[in-house]
């Protein structure tokens, strides 16, 4: 039996399906399209809005507190250093010994001028004594005895003059052995045996045991913006004692203006603490005023792919997420929003990831 199919009622068939197949998909999408997300449940706080005291770091070095570079006024050979850098040392203590013939024969020269000084002298005062005697008598003229009165004079000028030189001789020759000025260490041993000691030519550093300062070098403006003064408090820490973290610090000294090359003031800080060694590098905090910031829990942050971002709950309760920048923590769980916020801005803290725009927000309250 053949079968006639109508080419007409094909086409209308095929038309039928094709039209009931987009309706049905059409029906799905929308369906998908118009479901509401769904709500989530977490805890809200509030983005604050406060002061943040600013501050700036000043980097600097440490030096104790009393520091002399010791020699010694003879000049003759070395014959002995009995110390060593680092040996700590008392006031008083010998740190080199110098040939001291040169300095014995100068004084016994210096003695030797005073005796013939104190010789001419005596005689210098019999003469006048005499002419004294011989004018009351009109038996010298006047001229004769000021001549005497004058040598006389001379005389006691020169043993005045000879007493002097034998103190500075004396003085010089217990210089062959220089000391320690005060007590302390040995920061450096600048000569050795066999060397030649001038006037002038520093031979030991020493420098006191206890006492630190940490020098810093502050700009002129920072100064006027944090009223920098003798006896304000700084907060000092030390690179080489990371773990003591920050310790109490003194300004004690400070130059009287800027130096016109630098236009920066030199500060000395009293550094707290028997650890901190010379030379050790270290840093002063030093506050110069407050400015108003932004701060969300730092639970509150969410992170992905390299963005970071809080989220919001906006008036109608839905959550709305926005891009973020952060700066440093504050203390007490709270970290600084330096865009992306205002203030006062309800935020979802404790999600693990950013939800859908616009899903509704079930707080949970503690």
């Amino acid at each position: 039996m053949e079968v006639v199919v109508n080419p007409g009622a094909m086409f209308r068939l095929m038309v039928g399906v094709a039209t009931i197949g987009l309706a049905a998909c059409g029906g799905s999408h929308s369906a998908r399209s118009n479901a509401a997300p769904a709500a989530i449940r977490a805890s809200v706080a509030t983005a604050q809005s406060l002061s943040v005291a600013q501050s700036v770091e000043l980097f600097g070095t440490v030096e104790a507190d009393r520091t002399a570079a010791v020699s010694s006024r003879v000049m003759a050979t070395i014959t002995a250093v009995p110390v060593r850098q680092g040996d700590a040392v008392k006031a008083g203590q010998v740190l080199v010994e110098i040939d001291a013939e040169t300095a014995r024969g100068q004084e016994a020269q210096a003695l030797g001028a005073l005796a013939q000084a104190q010789a001419t002298l005596a005689l210098a005062a019999r003469n006048y004594e005499r002419y004294k005697a011989l004018t009351a008598a009109k038996a010298a003229a006047d001229l004769e005895l000021d001549m005497a009165r004058m040598q006389y004079e001379q005389g006691k000028g020169a043993v005045e003059q000879a007493q002097g030189a034998v103190a500075a001789a004396a003085s010089v020759a217990r210089e062959s052995k220089v000391v320690a000025p005060f007590a302390g260490r040995v920061a450096a041993r600048l000569c050795e045996v066999g060397d030649f000691a001038a006037p002038g030519r520093p031979l030991v550093m020493v420098e006191s045991g206890l006492g630190r300062r940490l020098v810093l070098s502050v700009p002129e403006s920072t100064v006027a913006a944090a009223g920098l003064r003798v006896g304000a408090e700084l907060p000092v820490s030390i690179d080489a004692l990371p773990s003591a973290g920050e310790r109490p610090g003194t300004v004690v000294e400070m130059s009287p203006g800027a130096d016109p090359l630098s236009h920066s003031y030199t500060v000395k800080v009293e550094v707290a603490g028997a650890d901190v060694q010379s030379g050790a590098a270290g840093r002063a905090r030093l506050a110069i005023g407050a400015r108003q910031a932004v701060a969300v829990p730092q639970s509150a942050l969410l992170r992905a792919g390299g963005v970071t971002m809080v989220v919001v709950r906006d008036e109608e309760g839905k959550a709305r997420s926005r891009v973020v920048t952060v700066g440093s923590p504050l203390g007490g769980g709270e970290i600084e929003v330096l865009s992306g916020l205002s203030g006062a801005e309800p935020v979802l803290v404790g999600l693990t990831a950013a939800p859908a725009d616009g899903a509704p927000v079930e707080e949970v309250r503690p």
